[in-house]
């Protein structure tokens, strides 16, 4: 992409160096020894057995990938016939929205919706159970291959795979729940409302901020309520998938799942892989990835036509985390990422078409 490297080198810009932060903030963690201090393996075991498991071991130096902030405490177990399961304890203020998630995850698997791991129903149907005043859910646990830092957001295969996962979810999910307007996710509204805090609270960083929201108010904050909405992952990168050594073996972390507009899981992942190497936006993964979403022709022109300024305004989320954590360092990256992505518009779409 022309420019790119004049605007981000290895050697000379805070990017890469803070560009990691960015995507291993919300995934990889590791469970500490110290977690099982108030919950005992006879606990667990009574827990476990509220889903007719009988357990075996607890696995706490297996990697969790995922989040983990949704989750009070989660650990991998193993029941008497070899199977492993990842049991979490759920926040009480979680707990009608992983409800929601949970029965979303079933209806989507009994539509055969391949690569997801549903959370297991006791035998009154219950996807959370309660014990001693916690509450608890069990999915069973996929193993996979660690991504490549480096290398992963080149290799085309990955592209197609990511692309034929959104496929399917697609036609899976057609009619997947009934939604009310006020149900939809703006991510418009977002934008006005994080502006307007900014403006306020944040002024040293308002020109930047105002002059990405002039990019996006040319056309597409405009438009983008006339845009198609769809059921979307709404948290869909390469972090949060479980990969086998050539495919997708799971996809993880639902926490954001719901109505969207169309366009918003495809802009998520490739604003992802951005963040990890500005080169990587015109690589063979993403190439791949857009090639395979066009051929199937689930989004539709009119949003494809801002697929820049979508991946655009959900740098806005992103920056939103940054300004609550009050992380200087990733406020910048983000605000260096949008502008990247403004002043490189049509060299992307020329290198995507």
């Amino acid at each position: 992409m022309t420019g790119t490297k004049d605007c981000f080198t290895r050697k000379n810009s805070g990017f890469y160096q803070a560009n990691s932060g960015r995507n291993d903030k919300i995934t990889y963690y590791k469970m500490n020894a110290s977690s099982l201090d108030n919950l005992t393996k006879k606990n667990l075991k009574t827990v476990a057995r509220r889903w007719q498991l009988k357990l075996k071991n607890i696995h706490e130096d297996i990697p969790i990938q995922g989040s983990p902030e949704r989750s009070l405490f989660r650990v991998v177990l193993e029941d008497e016939i070899g199977r492993y399961f990842l049991l979490e304890q759920i926040p009480e203020n979680f707990l009608e929205r992983k409800k929601t998630i949970a029965a979303t995850l079933d209806i989507l698997s009994r539509n055969n919706l391949s690569r997801i791991q549903p959370y297991l129903a006791n035998e009154q149907d219950e996807f959370i159970i309660k014990y001693q005043n916690n509450f608890w859910q069990i999915a069973p646990f996929a193993e996979g291959i660690a991504l490549n830092r480096e290398t992963y957001m080149y290799e085309q295969w990955r592209g197609k795979a990511l692309a034929d996962f959104l496929i399917e979810l697609r036609g899976k999910a057609k009619n997947l729940l009934s939604v009310n307007a006020d149900d939809v996710f703006s991510l418009k509204n977002y934008i006005y409302k994080l502006i307007r805090e900014i403006n306020l609270y944040n002024k040293n960083i308002s020109a930047e901020i105002n002059s990405v929201a002039g990019f996006l108010e040319k056309e597409f904050l405009p438009a983008y309520n006339r845009l198609p909405m769809a059921f979307c992952h709404g948290d869909y990168h390469p972090l949060n998938i479980i990969w086998s050594d050539n495919g997708i073996k799971c996809v993880i972390d639902w926490e954001f799942c719901g109505y969207k507009s169309e366009l918003y899981d495809a802009a998520l992942l490739i604003g992802c892989i951005g963040v990890e190497d500005p080169q990587a936006l015109t690589g063979d993964l993403v190439k791949s990835f857009i090639a395979g979403m066009k051929e199937a022709k689930i989004i539709s022109k009119a949003s494809w036509q801002y697929l820049v300024e979508f991946i655009v305004a959900l740098c806005f989320a992103w920056l939103a985390e940054w300004l609550r954590q009050k992380d200087k360092e990733m406020i910048r990256l983000e605000l260096d990422y949008m502008r990247l992505l403004t002043e490189n518009k049509d060299n992307l779409e020329k290198a995507w078409s």
